[in-house]
């Protein structure tokens, strides 16, 4: 009997082995759904026969660990589209306020990361360029793990920050914006055609806050594509090549991407919003002061507690939002 053709090739082979691990996951936790609901059954069988009021606490936490395995599993119901089981491209841009957007720049990326920890993803930075003063102007990175883009894609638009500015020696309040772009890592050469006369390749040497964030002995590049705008920036793999190959990946699966959509309300929802980053285009605000509060204004997800969610804890918004948009929003 002749091999699969997957056995030949290493890429689909890991693919497969990576869909089977999933699945095995998926049987795993319905399996271990299924134990649950029938030990908290018993523990309220057992307390109706013994009378006894002292083990309610005990099914009380039990049925709160049942709830969030059973609410996991429905979220990941909703990840059914082509690529939201991909990895992710985020690209932060900090708006115009100087210093002070950059530091908020910096908060955001902070809290991309610590939600990529907590779920145990990891992260890798594509580009980064430091503020003039203080924090991040720009900064493109990747989160690997399952479901990645499925999560994030939430994210993409203009995030608002309003607070007492530490840079601001008057104390005042100041409101600033930062843009965020989302895209799926496409591992497969897709198809599509990208004529020499519609780039321009740049290299630059690379910048940013030392061995920390990126290589600086490679060469950075950029590349601009004509007809769309789009700009895509590589300099944290080994090699100017590299890089190039990276960045060139990056600009074909965008344009991969826009290619897929039949319309250009499809096509914002896809590649992010691409709106001025400033006022009444933010998807979320973040309160600081004069009082605390993030709430997102799509969905109108609220959160109080503004330091557990700049320290990542974000999947009340992203669980909301993709349930706002299961049922046609």
């Amino acid at each position: 009997m002749q091999a699969p053709d997957f056995w030949n090739d290493p890429e689909k082979s890991n693919q497969k082995m990576r869909e089977s691990k999933s699945l095995k996951d998926i049987v795993d936790t319905m399996n271990g759904l299924e134990s649950q609901y029938e030990d908290i059954m018993a523990l309220i069988e057992m307390g109706y026969e013994d009378n006894d009021p002292a083990i309610i606490p005990d099914i009380s936490e039990e049925l709160e660990n049942f709830k969030t395995t059973f609410e996991n599993i429905r979220i990941s119901t909703l990840l059914s589209g082509e690529y939201d089981r991909n990895n992710a491209i985020l690209r932060l841009n900090a708006g115009a306020g100087g210093t002070e957007s950059c530091d908020w720049c910096s908060m955001l990326y902070r809290m991309y990361t610590r939600w990529a920890e907590r779920k145990g993803f990891s992260l890798e930075v594509l580009d980064y360029l430091d503020g003039d003063e203080a924090g991040i102007k720009s900064v493109t990175f990747q989160i690997n793990g399952e479901n990645a883009y499925g999560y994030l894609k939430s994210e993409k638009g203009v995030h608002r920050l309003v607070r007492i500015s530490p840079f601001n020696a008057q104390g005042k309040r100041q409101t600033s914006f930062v843009s965020l772009d989302v895209m799926p890592e496409i591992e497969e050469d897709v198809d599509v055609e990208v004529r020499d006369e519609d780039i321009r390749i740049d290299t630059y040497r690379s910048s940013g806050a030392g061995g920390q964030h990126i290589n600086k002995t490679s060469s950075a590049i950029r590349i601009t594509h004509f007809p769309t705008g789009i700009v895509v920036t590589c300099q944290n793999e080994r090699s100017q090549h590299m890089n190039k190959d990276k960045a060139m990946q990056m600009l074909k699966a965008k344009l991969f991407m826009l290619k897929q959509e039949e319309n250009a309300e499809k096509l914002s929802d896809i590649r992010g919003d691409v709106k001025e980053i400033g006022w009444g285009n933010q998807i979320r605000s973040y309160v600081m002061q004069p009082y605390t509060m993030v709430k997102d204004h799509r969905t109108n997800e609220e959160s109080g507690n503004v330091d557990a969610v700049l320290d990542g804890a974000i999947d009340t918004f992203i669980n909301s939002y993709l349930k706002w948009k299961s049922v046609g929003n």
